[in-house]
């Protein structure tokens, strides 16, 4: 009875809301751009807020370089944003980009990034979310989530099944290990494949994603067995990146041979 609920209740949603990845996958999409626009302005103004803004010149100055190479390679509708680039005085070795044209870069990112093309690996990666459309899925897998425990509760309630909290309990965590943490790896694997495309079409060295990774895995524990975990490991989203460069390069070498490469320096 319960599982015919959670096929109902999903089925209805994908109906309703079916799209598709820009590699293929399909997506459950509930709300509109105005409205995660208007979450993402929301959310960036209060980082503002909380963390300190970079006044050197010469950072923001080597952030804006790389990023606005990225963006004017982006499809069309994003690239007519008007986009707001903040880097963040954080220790923080992280980056991020928002429906509504907001990005921002944290200083202790540059520490790890050693060149344009590392910073511009993590920056096309999270660009590569917005282009996805993932705030978007996250929301509405979150959403759709709830709906489908809210009738699974309801159900066995009408039907006076015993241990009603246990199996709601139980029911609750197959959903997030499940399915909303490997839609979260999905998104991450996904973000790596636009980003390295990103990067190529730019003019940015692809093969330097792969030592960002390598960066990223030294800096970092990595302790969280991966179907646990919201990314995917190190050693696995390396070996997705370099299944996929060759196409990667062939894009890269042509827009090497017109000498068409950015200049962002430090």
């Amino acid at each position: 009875m319960l599982k015919k609920l959670f096929i109902t209740a999903t089925c209805a949603l994908v109906i309703a809301a079916c799209a598709q990845s820009p590699t293929g996958r399909r997506q459950i999409m509930l709300f509109s751009d105005t409205e995660l626009s208007k979450m993402g302005a929301q959310t960036f103004d209060s980082m503002k807020e909380e963390t300190p803004i970079s006044k050197d010149a010469k950072t923001n100055s080597y952030v804006n370089c790389v990023t606005n190479n990225l963006l004017a390679v982006t499809p069309d509708n994003l690239r007519a944003q008007n986009w707001e680039i903040v880097v963040f005085e954080s220790e923080q070795v992280n980056a991020f980009a928002l429906p509504g044209g907001k990005i921002g870069v944290y200083t202790g990112l540059l520490k790890v990034a050693e060149n344009q093309d590392q910073l511009a690996a993590v920056v096309g990666h999270e660009i590569g979310h917005v282009i996805a459309g993932h705030s978007n899925e996250r929301l509405s897998t979150n959403q759709a989530l709830q709906t489908v425990l809210a009738l699974g509760d309801a159900g066995l309630k009408a039907y006076g099944v015993k241990y009603q909290q246990e199996l709601m309990t139980a029911f609750g965590l197959g959903a997030q290990y499940g399915v909303a943490l490997p839609f979260s790896r999905a998104h991450e694997s996904e973000s790596d494949i636009i980003g390295l495309d990103l990067m190529a079409k730019a003019g940015f060295e692809p093969r330097q994603a792969v030592n960002l990774w390598q960066n990223m895995a030294a800096a970092g524990s990595g302790g969280t067995p991966e179907f646990m975990s919201t990314h995917p490991l190190p050693e696995t989203r390396i070996k997705d990146l370099r299944a996929k460069m060759p196409e990667a390069m062939k894009t890269f070498n042509e827009r090497k041979a017109v000498s068409a490469l950015p200049k962002c320096s430090r």
